[in-house]
């Protein structure tokens, strides 16, 4: 099985209930399992729409699934949740996007792996942290412990 990071948010609606189905719901996945979850964290959104502010995190999960594969299934969970895309970076009732998978590099139209804006990211850099700080970012070749700074408007919310 491959050790799989994704980065989870939401600000629309309730927030921690979203999380919770979303991260519910990737278990039901064929051969996944989720064997970590990260505190919540609060932050302002990013890409200057104004919007309310996000819930975010990270999940570990162990797969058997290909990258396309799991794509396929964490964008289904989205659908099953009411992710609607209308606006770029706006409002979400929640987002997965995976983070790391395994070592590999995937660069396809429909899918960029290490996620390409991750290491500028610290909703997606802190809660990583928190649960894999040995993890290696596999284009940087860095351990996340020594990406990551500390960032004031990330707090910690569970």
């Amino acid at each position: 099985m491959t050790i799989v990071y994704l980065s989870f948010g939401s600000n629309m609606g309730d927030r921690e209930r979203q999380i919770n189905d979303a991260l519910n719901l990737l278990n039901t996945l064929p051969e996944t399992k989720v064997t970590k979850i990260s505190s919540l964290y609060e932050t302002a959104p990013v890409g200057g729409v104004e919007q309310d502010d996000f819930l975010n995190g990270v999940v570990a999960l162990e797969t058997n699934l290909s990258p396309i594969e799991l794509l396929d299934g964490i964008q289904s969970i989205e659908l099953k949740l009411n992710r609607v895309r209308k606006i770029h970076w706006g409002p979400r009732t929640i987002d997965l996007d995976i983070v790391l998978f395994g070592d590999l590099v995937v660069d396809s139209e429909r899918l960029k792996v290490p996620h390409p804006f991750m290491h500028e990211r610290s909703f997606v850099l802190i809660p990583l942290n928190e649960i894999a700080p040995q993890a290696i970012h596999p284009v940087l070749n860095k351990k996340i412990s020594d990406i990551v700074t500390l960032d004031p408007d990330v707090r910690i919310y569970k």
